[in-house]
């Protein structure tokens, strides 16, 4: 068949679904409509209802949990949880918070908290956390993922934002729009500098740093 009676034949398509959905739409008498404005009305408050609920949660912002015990609490009260195990001292950590409070603004579905590593020597013992920066990825209390370094992230300090939400995306933590069979196109830029492993320990525990300079 040509392609000018293919393009001709899958225009009438598009042509004959709008003209059914506008006769739908005509055949409406006054109460369908109300109606449909009642359930799309009904909706509404049931999402800023669910909203305001995460909210009280502490979902809206990226925070800091103090210590273990505050850990489980935070977890336990939220369906999706993304957990930062950071140590002040490695530059990475710093990136990753900077990306971390954007997505937190904007995907109230999810809680994003941070927590000192060196103060949590059970929970990174128990999540067999062994480089910084680690991201914990949690649904329904229990660990599904993790983001270790940057290496997901295209092995790069100059990752993006979206960067980021895609690969949480595809771990299912949030609510991805986007396309999760490809990650966001990502320029290349020469000279990109890979990271250098280095040993470190904490409290008598090695660590691996994903980062390329330590203030220590």
């Amino acid at each position: 068949m040509e392609t000018s009676k293919v393009l001709e034949q899958s225009a009438k398509l598009v042509e004959e679904q709008v003209d059914a959905q506008l006769s739908k739409l005509n055949e409406m008498d006054e109460d369908d409509l109300e109606r449909l404005k009642e359930r799309r009305l009904e909706a509404l408050k049931k999402a800023q209802k669910q909203k305001q609920e995460w909210l009280s949660k502490g979902h809206g912002e990226y925070r800091e949990v103090a210590s273990e015990k505050d850990f489980f609490s935070e977890v336990k009260d939220s369906k999706n949880v993304v957990c930062h195990f950071y140590r002040n001292s490695t530059f990475r950590c710093k990136i990753l918070d900077k990306h971390l409070g954007i997505l937190a603004k904007k995907h109230v579905e999810t809680k994003f908290i941070r927590l000192n590593a060196e103060k949590a020597p059970f929970l990174t013992e128990r999540l067999r956390i062994k480089v910084i920066p680690t991201l914990a990825l949690l649904n329904d209390g229990k660990t599904k993922d993790y983001v270790v370094g940057f290496t997901d992230l295209g092995n790069t300090d100059e990752f993006t934002t979206e960067m980021l939400e895609w690969r949480l995306g595809c771990a299912d933590v949030i609510n991805y729009s986007g396309n999760l069979m490809e990650p966001p196109t990502v320029t290349q830029r020469s000279g990109t500098k890979f990271t250098k492993v280095e040993k470190k320990t904490i409290r008598g525990r090695g660590y691996d740093s994903d980062s390329e300079s330590e203030d220590d």
